[in-house]
């Protein structure tokens, strides 16, 4: 676990929103309907980690339960103004005031266990979050990011991963002290997994009711060491930001996922017999900005019907697949001399050499968390005049990590592709892209 302190200088908030890797954060996708339960170590962290989406929860009509650990009774062990007893009371109603101010019909469940204690409380902290996850319809959970740096965090962050997998549900967690502590470029910062909810003007305007109003951290409780804000002007900058930020791990699918989906059903996508599908290849190859290529990568190749026809343009073609059962499909479909498969789990796992063509239809949100990384293998490997061509289907898919939408949004903000088509449908998003300098079709042959 890190070591830091309230008293450390914190990481400054311009730092944050400076660094290049913010503007790539996803954006966090909401349910249109569901229910919230959110937990806390101490009263607070709801409001500074997950006011806005709790103001947005109760604007939409969600049932929310709020569940706090601690009453924060241990926030100032050094004081001489206040006994525990009395800073428990303080930030009990606080606590009350807060959530009133983000969602006032939210329920609130306050557990009462010790501040500081909680990885020692495991089992009545347990016993206080399911009571919450049971009262009602299967929620979207919400906990302290389970890496935080404070134990109390951990300790409940920790735990609720343990009962979103028991239960089946879906966890968010908000940081809290890793804005304080770590740099942008800590190896500790989940980037890949890191999501953003932009508020709007009336949660940016709840959130900032609530967390002032948690004075006992904010301001001194007096002039006297000891009783020094918990929350300095620079910690409190970090929660003033229009944005609240999430860890969620979406991990890309695992090959067994594929081998169950074939072992169903030899052609589960219709690639053979869909007139979609058909007519999806012939504009996948209408969109290929010249004639030829000389060696051509198409990562998850599936059972090879795409592969048999960039096989006629591609002098030197590999299809690659995480699943032995379609490449064996595609091996016999495909049988030209200029064409090899083989097998790859990609993005972890990625073949030698380096391709002027690189196709990646349907399988960039099979990847998750490891889209980055996956557009860095495509860029690792793609020649200085090499061509991406990336094809994905549009609509939600419950199992897929990700949207179509957002691995093309991916792919757009990196600033070593120029995009030179685009074509856009309800269904599905073709787009080309090229190392720049990138020119059209027509300059390339002398046209224009």
């Amino acid at each position: 676990m890190v070591s830091f302190t309230h008293l450390d200088e914190s990481t400054a908030e311009d730092a944050w929103r400076s660094a290049p890797q913010w503007e790539r954060m996803r954006e966090l996708e909401l349910p249109s309907t569901a229910r919230l339960v959110v937990l806390a170590a101490h009263p607070d962290d709801e409001s500074l980690g997950a006011g806005a989406l709790i103001a947005r929860a109760s604007r939409l009509g969600w049932p929310i339960d709020v569940v706090v650990a601690t009453d924060g009774e241990a926030s100032h062990p050094s004081s001489p103004t206040h006994k525990p007893e009395q800073l428990r009371a303080r930030r009990q109603a606080e606590l009350s005031a807060a959530v009133t101010a983000l969602a006032p019909e939210a329920r609130i469940t306050a557990l009462g266990l010790p501040d500081g204690g909680l990885p020692d409380e495991r089992r009545r902290l347990r016993a206080g979050i399911e009571a919450a996850i049971a009262a009602g319809e299967p929620p979207l959970l919400v906990a302290p990011w389970c890496r935080d740096g404070h134990g109390d965090h951990e300790a409940i962050g920790e735990l609720a991963h343990e009962l979103a997998a028991a239960h089946g549900l879906r966890l968010i967690e908000y940081p809290i002290w890793l804005w304080h502590w770590a740099e942008p470029d800590s190896a500790e910062v989940p980037w890949p997994q890191l999501r953003v909810l932009r508020a709007d003007d009336a949660e940016l305007v709840a959130k900032r009711t609530a967390t002032g109003g948690y004075v006992s951290q904010t301001q001194p409780l007096s002039e006297l060491p000891g009783d020094e804000a918990m929350l300095g002007p620079g910690i409190q900058r970090h929660f003033d930001r229009s944005e609240e930020v999430y860890v969620e791990h979406r991990g890309a699918l695992p090959a067994r996922f594929f081998d169950e989906f074939y072992d169903a059903n030899p052609d589960p996508w219709g690639f053979e017999t869909r007139w979609y599908e058909q007519r999806k290849r012939a504009a996948t190859l209408a969109a290929l900005p010249r004639p030829r290529f000389a060696h051509g990568l198409e990562v998850g190749c599936a059972t090879g019907v795409l592969t048999a026809e960039l096989a006629t343009r591609v002098d030197d073609l590999l299809g690659i697949d995480i699943a032995d059962d379609p490449l064996d499909r595609a091996s016999r479909r495909v049988t030209a001399g200029n064409v090899a498969f083989q097998r790859f789990a990609t993005p972890q796992e990625w073949p030698d050499g380096e391709f002027d063509l690189v196709v990646l239809s349907e399988v960039g949100y099979y990847w998750g968390d490891e889209l980055e990384l996956g557009i860095d293998r495509v860029l690792a490997s793609l020649a200085p005049r090499g061509v991406l061509v990336a094809c994905h289907w549009r609509h939600p898919v419950a199992e897929y990590p990700l949207s179509g939408d957002e691995v093309h949004d991916a792919l757009r903000r990196r600033p070593e592709l120029v995009r030179t088509v685009s074509h856009v449908e309800e269904d599905f998003l073709l787009e080309v892209f090229q190392r720049p300098p990138a020119a059209s079709v027509a300059r390339e042959t002398g046209l224009v």
